[in-house]
């Protein structure tokens, strides 16, 4: 971004409930998608060298919001997969970044980069999912965890997502890697997460801005264990980007997914999606977002009013609040 066309940031702006307005839309999910495209159970690995000259998620996309990478806290900075002796664990493609969890085998969280206005459409064709050489095979899941079921290979950085400027085609393959996959409960992911992700990609093309988004599972103890792994009950997403008047802003999302999973058993449920702070995202994850929840109206608000936790669950795209 030059200088010429960066924003002016008010950065002592700090967004309460009252400053929030509703925005317009339909219901909480997309038209029909196709579906994951099947492949075999052999194992495709990535050669590290082919990751030369990624430079992954950028903080200072956003100008002088400045948005730090994700840092895990507590136990969680113990659980991070190493890369080449790095213990921040992070993971390099184009225009996102990864840290993988050592105990569960998928990714800890991610973190993109859009840009609405160079935004690249990339035909969807045979698509290959592909383990990274960079890490241990034995360190991700695979193929095996999602033939003959209901489990979705969900894309926690969204296929589109990265698709931008001239290395759109690169990032697009970058995110059929099993560590930017997570097992979804199809109706999850065809339905709850893709329209909420859809809403913000569209957006971000409209406003012709950008903005940084981080997802990344719920990774709780008491998680459901199904063929040697965890399937996660929840799911976050975290979105910084700046206001039509140049404010700096951010959002959270969790999407719960605990009802489906008992349909790898039993029944079918029903899903829901919750606009959440910030700081609960920060608890639950055990992630840190540096100073973002600062400029998160829930975050302030369940702050200003002594410590209470405010959830309001998404039916529409009307119900969200930025």
């Amino acid at each position: 971004m030059d200088e010429a066309s960066k924003p002016l940031v008010d950065l002592a702006y700090r967004p309460r409930m009252r400053d929030l307005r509703r925005l317009t839309g339909g219901e909480l999910q997309l038209p029909k998608v196709a579906p994951e495209v099947q492949v075999s159970a052999s194992l495709r690995i990535s050669r590290p060298e082919q990751f030369i000259g990624r430079k992954g998620y950028e903080q200072s996309f956003l100008g002088d919001f400045n948005v730090e990478f994700p840092k895990p806290r507590t136990e969680k900075q113990h659980d991070v997969t190493p890369v080449a002796g790095d213990k921040t664990g992070r993971l390099d493609y184009e225009h996102f970044s990864i840290v993988m969890s050592g105990s569960r085998r998928i990714a800890m969280f991610t973190a993109v980069n859009i840009e609405g206005a160079r935004s690249v459409s990339v035909p969807r064709n045979d698509d290959k999912w592909s383990l990274d050489g960079r890490i241990p095979v034995e360190a991700q899941l695979g193929e095996e965890l999602y033939l003959g079921n209901r489990l979705d290979r969900g894309h926690l950085v969204r296929r589109e997502d990265p698709n931008w400027g001239s290395a759109a085609k690169t990032a697009n393959a970058d995110t059929f890697h099993f560590t930017n996959c997570a097992p979804q409960m199809d109706v999850v992911n065809q339905r709850t997460w893709l329209g909420l992700e859809n809403y913000i990609l569209q957006n971000a093309r409209a406003w012709k801005d950008r903005c940084s988004v981080f997802t990344g599972p719920v990774l709780a103890k008491h998680d459901l264990k199904y063929r040697e792994a965890q399937i996660p009950a929840a799911f976050w997403k975290v979105v910084a980007f700046l206001n039509d008047d140049g404010k700096p802003s951010a959002t959270a999302y969790l999407v719960e997914q605990d009802d489906e999973l008992w349909g790898l058993k039993a029944a079918f449920g029903k899903y829901k999606t919750y606009q959440r702070s910030i700081r609960s995202i920060e608890d639950m994850s055990g992630i840190s977002m540096g100073t973002l929840s600062d400029y998160d109206a829930f975050s302030n608000e369940e702050a200003a009013m002594g410590g209470l936790t405010l959830s309001a669950e998404l039916i529409a795209l009307s119900d969200v609040r930025v």
